[in-house]
């Protein structure tokens, strides 16, 4: 059976414990929450990664439940909202152990990674309008060493690669978004993702 009490002590002190970098509202950036949904399959917690629709916004692209903020609403409540909507989960609050950095997507989105648990909130249900399939990575697949790749390009800089499975390829910005919670929430590390290159065909 899976250690959901360890798991949330472990994760809540570091998720706690970590500052994070919040963007501020300035003229033209939009804000997004999205959550890293932490939920149990065959004895195992896993993240839940999501395959988006082939039409809508990013169509076919690897991704976290959630999308943009709307007037009046937190960022947490965003997120939570978002995954009710597209995957049918129900979270409370006290489900949501903390938030990582803001990450400044070249799409024109302050997006803001929302932790949280799904400790006995059923399988998800995907709405087929936003979502193709979904993906259980479990924990020990994200925090092994394969996970990580890293590119070097022509240009001097260096690309990230979240390597998940077969098929899974997964870049900035979720790519970034996947690696920090590994990193903070799995690994107890401090990192910091706001400069990692995003490939062209992330920008929309």
């Amino acid at each position: 059976m899976a250690d959901w009490a360890g798991f949330r002590e472990t994760a809540g002190r570091r998720v706690g414990g970590f500052g994070r970098v919040a963007l501020g509202d300035a003229d033209g950036v939009r804000r997004a929450a999205v959550v890293l949904c932490v939920a149990e399959r065959d004895g195992e917690l896993g993240v839940l990664v999501i395959k988006r629709a082939n039409r809508g916004r990013n169509p076919g692209q690897w991704a976290l439940p959630g999308g943009r903020a709307e007037d009046g609403e937190t960022l947490q409540e965003t997120g939570l909202r978002e995954l009710r909507e597209e995957l049918g989960l129900e979270i409370a609050e006290a489900d949501v152990l903390g938030m990582l950095d803001d990450f400044p997507a070249a799409s024109g989105f302050a997006i803001t990674p929302v932790v949280a648990v799904a400790q006995g909130a059923g399988e998800p249900v995907p709405d087929a309008r936003e979502v193709r399939s979904v993906h259980h990575v479990p924990l020990r697949v994200l925090a092994a060493d394969g996970a990580v790749n890293w590119v070097d390009r022509p240009d001097g800089g260096r690309l990230l690669q979240m390597r998940l499975g077969p098929g899974m390829t997964i870049h900035a910005p979720t790519g970034a978004m996947l690696w920090q919670f590994r990193e903070v929430v799995l690994l107890g590390r401090d990192v910091r993702v706001a400069d990692l290159i995003q490939p062209d065909w992330t920008r929309n």
